[in-house]
């Protein structure tokens, strides 16, 4: 059964770079079909997709956070990548990564990890 584990900082500074990876195990991210996927919940509000990276390495971006984001992956480690540049107090929030298949979305039955908090704070 396919494992996903988020790592990364749990502290940015504003206007600093989060960086996070995705530890997948149990499944090979280029294995066909899914869309390997980072979303968040910041407090008080609901699941917001932030993007993805397929299984041939094609990456899609929220529009309203394209111009500051990056995802990438490494398939020798089996590893996908978030970088969100220039981080407000709005990016404060858990974030996720998934295995999610493109028919159903984040609503369908995908893979989550268990999240991993971010705080934006000076």
């Amino acid at each position: 059964q396919v494992q996903l584990q988020e790592s990364g900082p749990g502290l940015v500074k504003p206007s600093q770079t989060l960086s996070l990876t995705c530890i997948v195990s149990g499944g090979a991210i280029v294995e066909k079909n899914y869309y390997w996927t980072w979303i968040r919940q910041a407090p008080g509000k609901g699941l917001e997709w932030l993007g993805a990276i397929t299984y041939e390495g094609n990456s899609f971006y929220s529009p309203s956070l394209k111009s500051r984001m990056s995802i990438s992956r490494d398939t020798s480690k089996n590893q996908f990548s978030l970088q969100l540049n220039a981080v407000t107090p709005e990016d404060t929030a858990v974030y996720y990564c998934a295995r999610i298949d493109p028919g159903y979305g984040i609503s369908g039955l995908g893979f989550w990890g268990q999240g991993t908090q971010v705080t934006v704070s000076s």
